[in-house]
């Protein structure tokens, strides 16, 4: 486990890299996990053993980069989740074409509590997946956003990524029980080009969450 950076109100940034660093903190992400995703634009359900078992894959997945934002001794309040896009087989599926997949990055899961918002965490999330990607391997990231255009998609273009133009829809089950799609949007980013993603100011909005 490698503390990453400080944050305000005695948060850091945690990076976890195995399922046995990730024991202190699996029960407060998956409740995390299960409120941030609740809220709208996405509306889903989450068991708590399915948000568990979301970390679990993350983690055994080869390359992965799991951030947790932590405050106190074991309360996730944030957390930021990417793997290479080839590992993703729906992902590499509707990119193919567009992005390298070999060498494209998926920055797969974002979200912070709604109480935690505004100081800074969902950029921090971003900007410390960025820095520790195999910029020798991985030339590009993409991720997905909800077709709504909220506070998330403001966030990623003002980190320098470019809407490509692409949408999928997702399955999901939602909240009152029923399963429908909702549609997702593309976001990619040439990571030679990248600017180092400035720090975020006290009263800056921040991202509800973007997933899987």
């Amino acid at each position: 486990m490698v503390i990453l950076n400080p944050l305000p109100d005695g948060i850091r940034i945690l990076r976890i890299s195995t399922p046995e660093e990730a024991l202190p903190y699996k029960a407060s992400f998956a409740g995390a996990y299960q409120d941030i995703f609740s809220e709208p634009p996405y509306n889903e359900r989450f068991f708590p053993s399915e948000a568990q078992g979301i970390l679990k894959r993350y983690l055994a997945t080869p390359e992965n980069i799991c951030l947790l934002a932590v405050r106190g001794k074991a309360k996730v309040v944030g957390f930021g989740i990417g793997v290479p896009a080839i590992s993703k087989p729906d992902i590499a599926r509707d990119i193919r074409g567009l992005l390298p997949v070999a060498h494209t990055y998926y920055l797969a899961e974002l979200g912070v509590l709604e109480s935690f918002r505004a100081c800074g965490i969902g950029k921090q999330l971003v900007a410390g997946r960025l820095e520790l990607i195999e910029h020798q391997k991985f030339t590009h990231v993409v991720l997905r956003v909800s077709a709504v255009r909220n506070r998330s998609y403001e966030m990623y273009l003002k980190m320098d990524f470019d809407d490509i133009g692409v949408y999928t829809e997702v399955h999901a089950r939602r909240v009152d029980g029923r399963v429908s799609t909702d549609r997702r949007l593309f976001l990619s980013k040439l990571l030679s080009r990248r600017k180092r993603a400035q720090s975020t100011e006290d009263g800056e909005v921040e991202p509800f969450g973007t997933g899987t």
